[in-house]
């Protein structure tokens, strides 16, 4: 994984009109915390972040008043209607440190035949990887599983340094067969007239 690099401006004004200054000058509030430190204020470039967290668990490195922090996005705030970044939790990481980090699941594959349905249970696998290495998926293969098959956690394999950290019997997927519609009553359609 590529490790992004940002300059960050230490925030010396709080509150709601503060925040919308910062943001029509294309910045973006964001909070650095973590191993115990002082939580760090900061204002971001607004357009370099968006595209940095295009990629999910995107490990930054911040240059904040001559020092580096290397940091990853915990929780992002965004506008319901924008749709854009109005503020940034950011957790400061180390090299070799492990995290527990959600990844995404993706599926390869075609079920049975038969007209079945896969069903995401989990979206994401939370698994703890060192913070240099942070895998940005898993892949499984789906192919050919039946209608009351499932996968758990613990049957999808996990890229090298990365091991299940959540429960290992849940389910992530599960194969449903498919409803048929019942037909309409016939005396139902000359009711309606």
């Amino acid at each position: 994984m590529a490790e992004v690099k940002l300059d960050a401006q230490v925030r010396t004004e709080f509150g709601k009109g503060a925040a919308r200054r910062t943001r029509r000058a294309n910045l973006v509030p964001a909070v650095v915390y973590g191993h115990g430190a002082e939580p760090v204020h900061v204002n971001l470039p607004g357009h370099d972040l968006m595209m940095a967290l295009k990629t999910a668990n995107v490990l930054i490195g911040l240059e904040i008043d001559g020092k580096d922090a290397l940091v990853i996005p915990k929780a992002v705030q965004r506008n319901p209607l924008k749709g854009n970044i109005e503020h940034v939790d950011l957790l400061t990481v180390k090299r070799g440190e492990k995290v527990n980090v959600e990844i995404a699941v993706h599926v390869e594959g075609d079920l049975a035949p038969g007209g079945n349905l896969l069903e995401y249970v989990q979206n994401t696998l939370l698994v703890e990887a060192e913070a240099t290495h942070i895998p940005e998926s898993v892949t499984v293969s789906v192919a050919g599983l039946d209608a009351g098959a499932s996968v758990l956690a613990k049957d999808i394999p996990l890229p090298k340094g990365s091991v299940l950290a959540g429960d290992e019997d849940a389910v992530v997927l599960q194969v449903v067969a498919a409803q048929a519609e019942e037909p309409a009553a016939e005396g139902a359609e000359g009711a309606e007239a």
